[in-house]
């Protein structure tokens, strides 16, 4: 159920062609599908409402304030790790009370101006972080309501750097340690407990992860409601896999729903998950323009004008996205083709050994499944400017990020006096 497929010849993002997108907005670009955004959301939203679960989306993923705006409308709630996330979310209408703020190194101003908002949950991640948020609610005059984040201890996600749950990663409270660190939060005054929380990893294609960690949550639940403390909210994190490539699935819904219900009835907390990768992966795609093709040994590059700085993914994790011709062609004439960026770094790599036609200077590409990480994750590496976002709807565009101007990149930069062109006032 793509929402990019083949009509008339060229790729589609639902009824309009990328090649008109491309003309409109210019190459290299991020193109979302608004209705694949809804129509995701709403099967998860189906998918876990037997057991009434909360859905927070994890604006990392993709904060644009155009996606995070469409979430919102859905009646989903955030998670942010970052000031900037909060204030873009804000932005985008999400109710303040709906956003949960997690992440391993807050700052005082970060917490300050969370509590400000009057968000509805900071997971607190440290011992020390216990009392930086407690200083900063009593002297806004406030309880601030805090889950902990625990590490249950299983591993799981696709990439080494994208696990987050066990024990000796960077994340949360060690489960051993949660019964007194929690303790010591509860009773600590300007924080109000509410529970706990916690995130596996990413990438995760094996409901059994999320079985294991959620029997781990349910024990410390019980363990602490033992010794007497409230424990009226469970957060789950995220962490559901999509199908980047051929031999990958995508996390069942119906596993994952039935397992939150049974966590329901099991502890009776109200659950709340953070799906991000999940919901707009497959909604977005980057269209890039080809430069040029040339041979090295038996490698054949087709060099585009998107790069790594636009899509690191592939740099930094080693990640496979499909990647297809606009222009459409048979399979049989298509052979395999590194597709490769114009930055000076040999790690300038988009995809390796991907069929494609015979291309030529000017022929349109388009790289699948770039809704998540991509746009969100880009910088102006080599002095690029930033990539620009679209976002299609009933066959209708809307630049939802511009491309900036070479001014307008530099304007944040300034020589010093003693640097100062001869002349300048």
């Amino acid at each position: 159920m793509s929402p990019f497929g083949y009509r008339d010849g060229f790729l589609h993002v639902e009824s309009m062609s990328l090649v008109e997108a491309a003309d409109r907005v210019g190459t290299p670009f991020y193109c979302y599908a608004a209705g694949e955004l809804e129509r995701r959301y709403r099967a998860l939203a189906l998918a876990i409402a037997p057991a009434g679960v909360e859905i927070a989306f994890a604006v990392k993923a993709n904060s644009n304030l155009a996606v995070i705006g469409l979430f919102a409308a859905l009646g989903s709630g955030a998670d942010v790790v970052s000031e900037g996330e909060l204030r873009r979310c804000l932005a985008a209408g999400v109710p303040p009370e709906r956003i949960l703020f997690s992440g391993v190194g807050k700052t005082s101003t970060e917490i300050a101006h969370a509590i400000a908002c009057g968000i509805g949950q900071i997971n607190i991640e440290s011992e020390t972080e216990i009392d930086l948020v407690a200083y900063e609610a009593r002297r806004a005059g406030r309880i601030m309501p805090v889950a902990l984040r625990v590490n249950p201890d299983v591993s799981a996600g696709g990439h080494e750097k994208i696990s987050t749950g066990r024990k000796t990663d960077k994340f949360g409270i060690a489960a051993e340690q949660a019964p007194a660190v929690y303790g010591r939060m509860a009773a600590t005054e300007g924080l109000e407990a509410v529970g706990i929380a916690m995130h596996i990893g990413s990438q995760i294609h094996d409901v059994t992860a999320y079985g294991a960690a959620f029997t781990r949550m349910a024990e410390i639940a019980e363990g602490l409601r033992g010794q007497g403390l409230p424990v009226p909210r469970i957060d789950l994190g995220g962490g559901l896999g999509v199908a980047y490539g051929a031999g990958e699935i995508e996390m069942p819904l119906e596993g994952y729903g039935r397992l939150l219900s049974e966590l329901k009835a099991r502890t009776g907390a109200a659950l709340t998950i953070e799906p991000g990768r999940w919901l707009v992966a497959d909604a977005g795609v980057l269209v890039s323009r080809v430069i040029t093709v040339k041979l090295a040994g038996n490698r054949r590059f087709v060099v585009v004008d998107a790069a790594m700085n636009d899509l690191i993914r592939p740099t930094l994790y080693d990640a496979n996205h499909p990647v297809w011709p606009v222009a459409q062609v048979a399979a049989e004439d298509c052979y395999p083709a590194t597709v490769a960026g114009p930055v000076c770094e040999s790690g300038d790599i988009l995809a390796v050994d991907c069929p494609l036609p015979d291309l030529a200077p000017g022929d349109l590409i388009a790289i699948g499944k770039a809704g998540a990480y991509g746009a969100v994750m880009a910088s102006s590496y080599n002095s690029r400017l930033l990539v620009p976002e679209a976002m299609v709807r009933d066959g209708a565009l809307e630049i939802v990020r511009r491309r900036p101007s070479f001014d307008e990149a530099m304007a944040l930069d300034s020589l010093p006096a003693w640097l100062a062109p001869a002349g300048a006032v």
